[in-house]
């Protein structure tokens, strides 16, 4: 790719993707976890737990020197500290290059980019995979199963989609 060429957009999920969301469960108390139920994600403080998915930051500096790179999460409505805590994870696990990086959206098929990693078609995912020009990698599904399968084929494909 030319030194001087826009790079490629590329929009990174949290929950399962960048983040072990269960970690974040393992940590809560258990009566806790008894009071929310099948709401995990409503428990106050949940997202400030969540420890980095395996090889997740190591991938989001890489891609980050190739791609335009932003976060792209769900923060749940009923859960007003997810917010300020997926900011300060982005924070803590991947430091300045992701700062003012982070975008909450219930509708990610709004956002204009070429690649989305995301490991549910929820809230605008599979959407955003049907526009020309965007691809939605399923992770943790055929062939994304990992960050290195995911970085493996985004270097490969960085030079082979023609800019939006």
């Amino acid at each position: 790719m030319a030194s001087h060429a826009a790079k490629k957009i590329l929009y990174i999920d949290m929950d399962n993707v960048l983040v072990d969301f269960p970690s974040g469960m393992r940590a809560c108390e258990p009566a806790l976890l008894a009071q929310y139920g099948d709401r995990p994600d409503e428990i106050p403080g949940i997202f400030g737990l969540m420890q980095p998915m395996p090889g997740a930051v190591a991938a989001y500096h890489e891609l980050h020197e190739l791609f335009d790179t932003y976060i792209l999460s769900t923060a749940p409505w009923n859960n007003p500290s997810a917010w300020s805590d997926k900011l300060a994870w982005v924070k803590r696990h991947l430091g300045p290059t992701a700062e003012k990086r982070l975008i909450l959206s219930h509708n990610k098929h709004l956002n204009r980019g070429h690649y989305l990693v995301d490991d549910r078609p929820n809230n605008g995912a599979e959407l955003f995979g049907k526009r020309r020009n965007q691809k939605w990698l399923h992770f943790g599904h055929e062939p994304f199963h990992t960050w290195g399968e995911v970085v493996a084929y985004l270097k490969k494909e960085r030079d082979l989609t023609p800019h939006l």
